[in-house]
């Protein structure tokens, strides 16, 4: 970790971010004022907190504390509130023996000494709730928003409060490891990572899956969900508790050994972060937690998310920003993560929220009153505290606007982020796979949305994400081949041309936006080897069933099943680019697009990279340009996978001889 004395205020550098675009240069104003707020806030934190070391430690003193001499601590912040008093398990849940006092700024604390044996006056597991009565005469029960584990009981809708202090807690091991030079993502997802129909656990992921991910040669993983969500099929975007590891997948400290064991074997572990959003949920949420409609919120229409059914958070308040910084701080010392990937990252850009806005690409779009210029310094400080702290960081944003300079450093008046996803890759393949026939594939429009990316920012390409796996779409196996995977995956059976063709594409759609796309890459679990169906969680639709939200791995395991050639594939292609580092590289260099022939050929990190997308159509002789003349090997071997049934290791669309020539 960095060190955290070490809070100068950052000088600003706009000239490298205007000579990188110069279509910036009309709104170089806009970018200094974007600045000097970041700076302000900066300036603020040093002079009201020491800076923002302690600031974003909060953690620390917000919620229930235990102090040395055993007393527990506990501090809120509900301005909105009349009184405060503490409940639960310790008290016979006694609603009015507790009270909390009524500190300055809307904060409000309570002392509970140790017992007369000097134990804890609130035991290890027992539950908790804060009393609040509000100015307008109501009493609610309301769970702490820094509660740091929540559970719920099976007869229950409700999450509980629950006191986390084990007396032997879990110590972590291994030392984060280094930033890799190439990033490859395996999302996943903790609840689904079992081909039972329930929810799995940390230690079932820990066990089962990471032997997995280090296999297929993924360095990274993106764990959704973690932040406890009360309603499962929210995907956990519809957060509940900011600051509670996810109880239905098990206990804190079995999530702390998942991370752990992560770095052991060498991958970095990156949360879903949501800030851009929270719950309504009001008994076990942040909704009206002092009964004000803004205590973290904006007041109104402006604190709610029309198409989310969501609320909003005042990012220009002082508290709110001490809660959400110290969140991404929590999760950081408490757990050991290694960044995140922020979701909603174009909500919180504009007052639209991007709800009816196509984003053209004019830069007027990215500047003026649609920008919320709160939320954006919000965003500046929050990677400007990263990076500063942790050098390894890693932040993701998912951004479908285009916001130039979102992944340039913050002191060149950029948002400060390592990448941003290129979300316009997935919707380019699904279009494709369901307007076009194969001859009428368009080599330039597939080569225009892998490389149309801002020059200097990186981006995390991929073919599908958990979006195309949702029930409502398909995932690129799906779409490909469809029912016909429920009768032909087995080896034991003659290839048909639905699986024929959905192998290869499946394999050359993967490889090509891994090689083209992007500066890192990202799949979705299961879909590296072709995961038939879809995604859907249990819900009253569905009448409660899990059936559809687990991930059958176990089809990977049969030897029989054609399954197994995509998952060496996907881990061939991933060793490969280990050896190579061409996600490390600077943008490839196309050499080729042929519509006519269906090729495209393109070079980078010194490697040559030769698609033939033509349906019917081999060839042999085929020239094309090269950096260096001289002999090329091939660098994806065939590997040996019983159940390619002696084809080709790409199939017959990749049957070609191309010989290189100067150019």
């Amino acid at each position: 970790m960095a060190d955290a004395e070490d809070q100068a205020l950052p000088i600003p550098e706009f000239g490298s971010l205007l000579r990188l675009d110069p279509y910036l240069q009309p709104y170089e104003k806009d970018l200094r004022r974007r600045f000097s707020l970041f700076q302000k806030q900066l300036l603020l934190l040093e002079e009201a907190e020491g800076g923002f070391d302690q600031f974003t430690r909060s953690y620390n003193s917000f919620g229930e504390q235990r102090q040395p001499d055993g007393t527990l601590v506990f501090k809120e912040w509900a301005p909105g509130a009349e009184a405060l008093f503490l409940t639960g398990d310790f008290n016979g849940w006694d609603k009015f023996s507790h009270p909390y006092t009524h500190m300055d700024f809307g904060k409000w604390e309570l002392h509970l000494p140790p017992n007369k044996d000097g134990t804890s006056p609130v035991c290890h597991g027992s539950q908790l709730k804060v009393v609040v009565h509000t100015k307008d005469g109501e009493r609610l029960y309301r769970i702490s928003p820094w509660a740091k584990y929540v559970t719920q009981q099976r007869d229950s809708v409700v999450y509980d409060w629950v006191h986390w202090d084990p007396p032997s807690p879990y110590v972590l091991k291994h030392p984060r490891p280094k930033k890799p030079r190439s990033l490859r993502i395996y999302e996943s997802h903790v609840g689904i990572a079992s081909p039972e129909g329930r929810i799995a656990s940390y230690s079932n992921f820990t066990a089962n899956v990471l032997p997995r991910i280090k296999d297929l040669g993924y360095n990274c993983i993106q764990l959704m969900a973690i932040m406890e969500h009360a309603y499962y099929a929210s995907f956990g975007y519809q957060i509940t508790s900011f600051f509670a590891a996810s109880s239905r997948y098990g206990t804190p400290d079995e999530l702390k050994e998942l991370i752990d064991v992560a770095h052991s074997m060498g991958i970095v572990v990156l949360l879903d972060m949501v800030h851009s959003h929270a719950s309504k949920n009001t008994e076990d949420g942040l909704n009206r937690f002092d009964g004000s409609d803004s205590c973290f919120f904006h007041g109104g229409s402006r604190g709610e998310h029309s198409l989310w059914d969501s609320r909003l958070f005042n990012y220009s308040s002082w508290e709110v920003l001490r809660f959400l910084l110290s969140n991404l701080r929590w999760w950081m010392e408490e757990y050991r993560f290694d960044g995140f990937r922020f979701d909603g990252v174009t909500s919180m850009l504009y007052h639209h929220h991007g709800i009816g806005s196509g984003f053209s690409g004019d830069y007027s779009e990215y500047f003026g009153l649609q920008v919320d210029e709160d939320s954006l310094v919000y965003l500046m400080l929050a990677n400007h505290i990263l990076h500063s702290l942790y050098e390894d960081c890693i932040t993701i944003a998912e951004d479908v606007s285009g916001m130039p300079a979102l992944c340039r450093p913050v002191t060149e008046g950029g948002c400060g982020f390592d990448y941003r996803l290129a979300m316009a890759v997935p919707d380019k393949w699904i279009q494709i796979l369901k307007e076009y026939k194969d001859e009428d594939w368009n080599m330039g429009d597939i080569i225009y949305t892998l490389t149309n990316r801002r020059y200097g920012e990186s981006c995390i390409a991929y073919a599908e994400s958990h979006d195309q796996a949702l029930v409502g779409d398909k995932t690129l196996a799906f779409w490909l081949m469809d029912k016909d995977m429920y009768t032909n995956m087995s080896a034991m059976v003659p290839m048909n041309p639905v699986i024929d063709r959905g192998i290869q594409l499946h394999k050359m759609i993967r490889l090509i936006t891994h090689s083209l796309g992007g500066e890192g890459y990202l799949n979705f679990m299961g879909n590296e080897f072709g995961h038939p169906e879809w995604l859907d969680f249990p819900r009253q639709g569905n009448n409660e069933s899990y059936h559809y939200a687990r991930r059958q791995f176990n089809l990977v395991d049969m030897d029989h099943l054609r399954y197994q050639q995509l998952y060496a594939f996907d881990r061939d292609m991933n060793r490969t680019e280990d050896k190579y580092g061409w996600l490390s590289a600077p943008p490839a260099f196309v050499s080729a697009k042929h519509e006519g022939d269906k090729v495209i050929v393109f070079e980078r990190a010194n490697v040559l990279f030769i698609f033939n997308f033509h349906p019917s159509n081999s060839y042999s002789g085929y020239r094309v340009g090269v950096g260096a003349p001289g002999k090329y090997p091939s660098c994806l071997q065939n590997t040996s996978c019983r159940t390619c049934n002696g084809t080709n290791y790409w199939g017959r669309q990749m049957k070609v001889e191309l010989r290189g020539t100067a150019r």
